[in-house]
Protein backbone atom coordinates (compact mmCIF):
# COMPACT_ATOMS: atom_id res chain seq x y z
CA UNK A 1 0.00 0.00 0.00
CA UNK A 2 1.42 3.05 -1.12
CA UNK A 3 2.08 6.41 1.26
CA UNK A 4 -0.28 8.47 -0.69
CA UNK A 5 -3.06 5.77 -0.48
CA UNK A 6 -2.63 5.56 3.25
CA UNK A 7 -2.96 9.05 3.87
CA UNK A 8 -5.90 9.03 1.76
CA UNK A 9 -7.23 6.20 4.21
CA UNK A 10 -6.30 8.14 7.09
CA UNK A 11 -8.21 11.51 5.71
CA UNK A 12 -11.01 8.57 5.47
CA UNK A 13 -10.90 7.76 8.78
CA UNK A 14 -10.66 11.42 10.07
CA UNK A 15 -14.35 12.00 8.44
CA UNK A 16 -15.86 9.47 9.86
CA UNK A 17 -14.86 10.31 13.39
CA UNK A 18 -15.72 13.77 13.10
CA UNK A 19 -19.55 12.54 12.10
CA UNK A 20 -19.74 10.02 14.23
CA UNK A 21 -18.80 12.73 16.84
CA UNK A 22 -21.70 14.91 15.12
CA UNK A 23 -24.03 11.82 15.48
CA UNK A 24 -23.37 11.47 18.92
CA UNK A 25 -23.30 15.07 19.74
CA UNK A 26 -26.88 15.41 18.56
CA UNK A 27 -28.05 12.26 19.86
CA UNK A 28 -26.74 13.60 23.38
CA UNK A 29 -28.36 16.74 22.78
CA UNK A 30 -31.76 15.04 22.93
CA UNK A 31 -33.80 14.53 25.98
CA UNK A 32 -34.62 10.71 26.46
CA UNK A 33 -38.30 9.52 25.67
CA UNK A 34 -40.58 9.97 28.92
CA UNK A 35 -40.05 6.08 29.21
CA UNK A 36 -36.49 5.94 29.91
CA UNK A 37 -35.80 9.22 32.01
CA UNK A 38 -35.07 7.30 35.23
CA UNK A 39 -32.53 4.78 33.30
CA UNK A 40 -28.47 5.59 33.09
CA UNK A 41 -28.92 7.62 29.99
CA UNK A 42 -30.97 10.99 29.95
CA UNK A 43 -30.15 11.35 26.42
CA UNK A 44 -30.61 9.01 22.75
CA UNK A 45 -26.72 8.22 23.47
CA UNK A 46 -27.19 5.14 23.80
CA UNK A 47 -28.52 4.62 20.44
CA UNK A 48 -25.05 5.04 18.83
CA UNK A 49 -22.43 4.15 21.29
CA UNK A 50 -22.10 0.74 19.99
CA UNK A 51 -22.43 1.51 16.50
CA UNK A 52 -19.54 4.00 17.10
CA UNK A 53 -17.07 1.41 18.57
CA UNK A 54 -17.97 -1.26 15.75
CA UNK A 55 -17.77 1.19 13.03
CA UNK A 56 -14.53 3.17 13.47
CA UNK A 57 -13.12 0.76 15.86
CA UNK A 58 -12.07 0.95 19.70
CA UNK A 59 -9.75 4.00 20.20
CA UNK A 60 -11.29 5.88 16.81
CA UNK A 61 -14.75 5.17 18.04
CA UNK A 62 -13.25 5.95 21.84
CA UNK A 63 -12.13 9.80 20.79
CA UNK A 64 -15.68 9.91 18.31
CA UNK A 65 -18.04 9.32 21.05
CA UNK A 66 -16.12 11.50 23.51
CA UNK A 67 -15.90 14.27 21.58
CA UNK A 68 -19.57 14.19 21.24
CA UNK A 69 -20.91 13.36 24.67
CA UNK A 70 -18.96 16.38 25.81
CA UNK A 71 -20.32 18.65 23.21
CA UNK A 72 -23.69 17.29 23.53
CA UNK A 73 -23.62 17.84 27.60
CA UNK A 74 -23.01 21.38 26.95
CA UNK A 75 -25.87 21.60 24.50
CA UNK A 76 -28.22 19.56 26.53
CA UNK A 77 -26.88 20.53 29.91
CA UNK A 78 -28.29 18.29 32.88
CA UNK A 79 -26.40 18.74 36.02
CA UNK A 80 -22.82 19.74 36.94
CA UNK A 81 -22.12 16.28 38.24
CA UNK A 82 -23.08 14.60 35.29
CA UNK A 83 -19.96 15.20 33.84
CA UNK A 84 -18.20 12.32 36.26
CA UNK A 85 -19.96 10.01 34.14
CA UNK A 86 -19.25 10.79 30.57
CA UNK A 87 -16.30 8.33 30.15
CA UNK A 88 -19.65 5.65 30.41
CA UNK A 89 -20.44 6.45 26.52
CA UNK A 90 -16.49 6.60 25.74
CA UNK A 91 -15.96 3.58 26.72
CA UNK A 92 -18.89 1.71 25.63
CA UNK A 93 -17.82 2.21 22.47
CA UNK A 94 -14.56 1.43 22.97
CA UNK A 95 -15.17 -2.28 24.39
CA UNK A 96 -17.97 -2.56 20.86
CA UNK A 97 -15.17 -2.07 19.05
CA UNK A 98 -12.95 -4.49 20.76
CA UNK A 99 -15.37 -7.43 20.77
CA UNK A 100 -15.87 -6.74 17.19
CA UNK A 101 -12.11 -6.66 16.48
CA UNK A 102 -12.11 -10.35 18.34
CA UNK A 103 -10.30 -9.17 21.89
CA UNK A 104 -12.30 -10.67 24.23
CA UNK A 105 -9.77 -10.23 26.86
CA UNK A 106 -9.75 -7.00 27.59
CA UNK A 107 -13.06 -6.60 27.90
CA UNK A 108 -13.07 -9.74 30.39
CA UNK A 109 -10.93 -8.06 32.19
CA UNK A 110 -12.43 -4.64 32.39
CA UNK A 111 -15.92 -6.56 33.89
CA UNK A 112 -13.79 -8.24 36.22
CA UNK A 113 -12.09 -5.30 37.06
CA UNK A 114 -15.13 -3.21 37.72
CA UNK A 115 -17.32 -6.22 39.49
CA UNK A 116 -14.77 -6.99 42.05
CA UNK A 117 -14.21 -3.10 42.85
CA UNK A 118 -18.19 -2.87 42.97
CA UNK A 119 -18.48 -6.42 45.19
CA UNK A 120 -15.84 -5.22 47.73
CA UNK A 121 -17.73 -2.37 48.15
CA UNK A 122 -19.92 -2.96 51.79
CA UNK A 123 -22.58 -0.60 50.98
CA UNK A 124 -22.81 -2.80 47.78
CA UNK A 125 -24.20 -5.94 49.94
CA UNK A 126 -27.20 -3.84 50.83
CA UNK A 127 -28.45 -3.24 47.60
CA UNK A 128 -29.99 -5.47 45.41
CA UNK A 129 -27.96 -8.10 43.99
CA UNK A 130 -30.58 -8.87 41.10
CA UNK A 131 -30.66 -5.14 40.51
CA UNK A 132 -27.74 -5.71 37.74
CA UNK A 133 -28.54 -8.53 36.29
CA UNK A 134 -28.43 -7.11 32.63
CA UNK A 135 -24.56 -6.64 33.76
CA UNK A 136 -23.92 -9.81 34.93
CA UNK A 137 -25.59 -11.29 31.70
CA UNK A 138 -23.47 -9.29 29.81
CA UNK A 139 -20.57 -10.79 31.98
CA UNK A 140 -21.67 -14.63 30.67
CA UNK A 141 -22.30 -13.43 27.41
CA UNK A 142 -18.34 -12.82 26.95
CA UNK A 143 -18.52 -16.82 28.03
CA UNK A 144 -20.56 -17.46 25.12
CA UNK A 145 -19.13 -15.21 22.53
CA UNK A 146 -15.65 -17.12 23.33
CA UNK A 147 -17.84 -20.51 22.38
CA UNK A 148 -19.41 -19.57 19.23
CA UNK A 149 -17.50 -16.67 17.25
CA UNK A 150 -14.04 -18.49 17.15
CA UNK A 151 -13.68 -16.29 13.80
CA UNK A 152 -12.95 -12.87 14.35
CA UNK A 153 -16.81 -10.78 13.81
CA UNK A 154 -15.07 -8.46 11.99
CA UNK A 155 -15.13 -10.68 9.43
CA UNK A 156 -18.43 -12.34 9.52
CA UNK A 157 -20.98 -12.32 7.05
CA UNK A 158 -24.80 -12.35 6.69
CA UNK A 159 -26.85 -13.76 9.60
CA UNK A 160 -23.33 -14.29 11.84
CA UNK A 161 -22.26 -10.91 11.57
CA UNK A 162 -26.67 -9.64 12.32
CA UNK A 163 -25.62 -11.74 15.40
CA UNK A 164 -22.08 -10.94 16.63
CA UNK A 165 -22.77 -7.30 15.78
CA UNK A 166 -25.85 -7.27 18.54
CA UNK A 167 -23.78 -9.21 20.84
CA UNK A 168 -20.81 -6.82 20.91
CA UNK A 169 -23.45 -3.70 20.96
CA UNK A 170 -25.55 -5.41 24.09
CA UNK A 171 -21.93 -5.98 26.14
CA UNK A 172 -20.70 -2.66 25.23
CA UNK A 173 -23.51 -0.99 26.32
CA UNK A 174 -23.20 -2.87 29.57
CA UNK A 175 -19.75 -1.38 30.00
CA UNK A 176 -20.77 1.96 29.64
CA UNK A 177 -23.98 1.13 33.02
CA UNK A 178 -20.73 -0.77 34.56
CA UNK A 179 -18.40 2.40 34.40
CA UNK A 180 -21.17 4.54 36.33
CA UNK A 181 -21.99 1.73 38.48
CA UNK A 182 -18.27 2.44 39.56
CA UNK A 183 -18.43 5.95 39.32
CA UNK A 184 -21.16 5.89 41.76
CA UNK A 185 -20.97 3.29 44.64
CA UNK A 186 -16.93 2.52 44.82
CA UNK A 187 -16.40 5.73 44.38
CA UNK A 188 -19.40 6.59 46.70
CA UNK A 189 -20.54 9.74 44.22
CA UNK A 190 -23.98 8.57 45.65
CA UNK A 191 -22.94 9.98 48.92
CA UNK A 192 -19.89 12.84 48.43
CA UNK A 193 -22.40 14.18 45.39
CA UNK A 194 -25.94 13.73 45.20
CA UNK A 195 -26.19 12.91 49.11
CA UNK A 196 -28.41 10.02 49.19
CA UNK A 197 -29.49 7.86 51.46
CA UNK A 198 -29.62 4.19 51.46
CA UNK A 199 -33.27 4.13 50.70
CA UNK A 200 -32.28 6.52 47.34
CA UNK A 201 -29.86 4.23 46.19
CA UNK A 202 -32.30 1.02 46.80
CA UNK A 203 -34.73 2.86 44.84
CA UNK A 204 -32.40 3.65 41.99
CA UNK A 205 -31.03 0.15 41.72
CA UNK A 206 -34.65 -1.14 41.22
CA UNK A 207 -35.88 1.40 38.26
CA UNK A 208 -32.66 0.88 36.73
CA UNK A 209 -33.56 -2.39 36.60
CA UNK A 210 -36.22 -2.25 35.07
CA UNK A 211 -35.24 0.38 32.57
CA UNK A 212 -32.11 0.18 31.00
CA UNK A 213 -32.28 -3.12 30.29
CA UNK A 214 -35.00 -1.89 27.53
CA UNK A 215 -32.66 0.58 26.30
CA UNK A 216 -30.35 -1.39 25.87
CA UNK A 217 -32.47 -3.59 24.10
CA UNK A 218 -33.55 -1.35 21.29
CA UNK A 219 -30.19 -0.09 20.65
CA UNK A 220 -28.20 -3.75 20.19
CA UNK A 221 -31.33 -3.81 17.79
CA UNK A 222 -30.54 -0.99 15.91
CA UNK A 223 -26.80 -1.45 15.66
CA UNK A 224 -27.55 -4.65 14.30
CA UNK A 225 -29.45 -3.77 11.43
CA UNK A 226 -27.31 -1.04 10.82
CA UNK A 227 -24.10 -2.55 11.12
CA UNK A 228 -24.44 -4.89 7.83
CA UNK A 229 -25.14 -2.47 5.25
CA UNK A 230 -22.33 -0.17 6.68
CA UNK A 231 -19.67 -2.56 7.04
CA UNK A 232 -20.59 -3.41 3.36
CA UNK A 233 -19.99 -0.18 2.15
CA UNK A 234 -16.88 0.63 4.40
CA UNK A 235 -15.33 -3.03 3.03
CA UNK A 236 -16.29 -2.38 -0.29
CA UNK A 237 -14.49 1.99 -0.24
CA UNK A 238 -12.01 0.91 2.21
CA UNK A 239 -12.78 3.69 4.21
CA UNK A 240 -10.88 2.24 7.14
CA UNK A 241 -6.93 1.72 7.83
CA UNK A 242 -7.86 -1.83 8.49
CA UNK A 243 -10.20 -2.59 5.92
CA UNK A 244 -9.95 -5.19 3.40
Amino acid sequence: MSWEWKRMKKARLLSLVAIFATLNAVCDSIAGLSLFEYGVWWSLIFLVVPLTGIVLGPYAGFLSTFVGVIIGHFVFFRETSEFFFTLGAPIGAMVSGLLFEGKWKVVFAYYTVIFVAYFITPIAWQLPIWGMWDTYLAYAGLLVILMIFRKNPSKLESNGLLRASAMCAFIGLEADILFRVFVLVPCQTYWYVYHWPLEALQMAWVLNAAVTPVQVAFSSLVTAMVVSPLIKVIRKKEFLLNSE
